[in-house]
């Protein structure tokens, strides 16, 4: 965890990962909205037309806004899906009502069992033998959610 997050209790842990996710998700919905209305550079541009933001922009389009809320708890899909959402100019009303319920999902997960994994990885690259049985313990449990979600679409 970083220094600063250190001394604080689990609330106040809990409203500063709140906070910190709440400003990068407006601010890559935001870039994302400037970039489409020409505002932002073109070299950001290119970003907007990759594969992910293409995957991103069409999953947004199924599934609308509950798909912001459950991106928070994927690593890496949810910054594009907020740009995304940026990007075809999701009403921001709308956006930040869908938005709310994910960064507070993503404080809690990280406030708990995320930095928890994040040491469990570090423990096992250390050599540890609990980090490295908590870091199987994180993969199968990966595994069985990814299994179970693909299931449940179909």
């Amino acid at each position: 965890m970083p220094a600063f997050l250190d001394d604080l209790g689990f609330v106040e842990l809990l409203i500063a990962l709140f906070v910190i996710v709440f400003l990068r998700a407006q601010a890559t919905y935001w870039v994302a909205r400037a970039i489409v209305s020409g505002v932002a550079s073109r070299r950001w541009g290119r970003w907007l037309d990759s594969p992910p933001m293409r995957r991103a922009s069409s999953m947004l389009e199924r599934y609308g806004a509950p798909l912001v809320s459950v991106s928070f708890l994927t690593v890496g899909f949810q910054t594009v899906v907020n740009a995304a959402a940026g990007a075809a100019r999701m009403r921001w009303l709308l956006y930040l009502v869908a938005m709310l319920p994910g960064c507070a999902a993503w404080a809690l997960v990280y406030a708990t069992i995320g930095f928890a994994a994040l040491w469990a990885v570090l423990g096992a690259a250390a050599g540890s033998p609990l980090g490295i049985a908590l870091l199987a313990a994180l993969v199968v449990a990966v595994v069985v959610a990814i299994v179970l979600v693909r299931r449940s679409v179909r």
